[in-house]
């Protein structure tokens, strides 16, 4: 059976269900080297316009697979392709959704900071522990975690490897949304389709906006979104989102 499987539950969403359960979702390179195959091709796919990655209730991803790891030296550290595997999730030009249950640890957390929404059940478990076999996050774990927590929090968790719970994730920001365990695949399914049916170029150029502006001094950030603000005037879709406001219908976007 696949170590990834990629559904498509609603119109316009892809669904890549990490699929290891007997090794709680780790990410070997084989599963890593997957969910870049289908980050890269579902951007490609002009039918997309969201993305859900998800594992099952046991694990999100329970870290990387330390069988990989355990007879690497720093030569064979700096070959490996993994943290670069991690850019079609983090650069993904649609919005990517990460529902997590269970265990996210160390690149599993990673890959679940990657996504733009973190839909987090109350009892997942997320955690850094790298520092306890030696090592240290190396999938963006630090960079993400303390954009995201600030500096006292990310050194908190990275520097003692504690778990916390979904709804700690939630209080420290972290999740994006918090829900009971059994509802955070149809949670994470229900922002999917309303992301899907929003105009695909407007919502490219929000996220973008976002994560461009993050690492900008304010004055460069608002001159971009001024910039993308102004393009999406030339979009067939502003047309038709005014005309439809106007004539009180749903409207109809085309990504065009």
């Amino acid at each position: 059976m696949s170590e990834l499987i990629v559904t498509t539950p609603a119109p316009h969403v892809a669904h890549l269900r990490l699929n290891r359960p007997e090794a709680r979702n780790a990410l070997n390179l084989a599963l890593r080297e997957r969910i870049a195959e289908e980050m890269l091709r579902a951007n490609a796919d002009p039918g997309i316009r969201a993305i859900i990655v998800g594992g099952d209730e046991k694990a999100f991803a329970a870290g990387a697979d330390l069988r990989e790891l355990q007879e690497l030296d720093a030569v064979g550290a700096l070959a490996r392709r993994a943290p670069e595997l991690m850019r079609p999730v983090a650069e993904s030009r649609k919005p990517v959704i990460a529902a997590v249950r269970g265990f996210a640890f160390g690149g599993g957390f990673e890959l679940a900071l990657a996504c733009d929404i973190l839909v987090a059940g109350e009892g997942a478990r997320l955690a850094l522990p790298e520092v306890k076999v030696g090592v240290m996050p190396g999938g963006g774990g630090t960079q993400r975690l303390s954009r995201v927590v600030g500096k006292q929090r990310a050194m908190l968790l990275a520097l003692t490897g504690r778990a916390i719970s979904g709804r700690e994730a939630g209080e420290m920001g972290i999740a994006s949304a918090v829900v009971a365990d059994a509802e955070v695949e149809p949670a994470a399914l229900s922002i999917a389709c309303e992301i899907a049916a929003l105009p695909p170029i407007g919502v490219q150029m929000i996220k973008e906006a976002i994560l461009r502006g993050a690492d900008q001094p304010l004055d460069a950030a608002l001159a971009f979104e001024r910039r993308s603000f102004q393009f999406l005037f030339a979009t067939d879709d502003r047309a038709e989102g005014i005309a439809a406001f106007f004539g009180k219908r749903a409207p109809e976007f085309r990504g065009r």
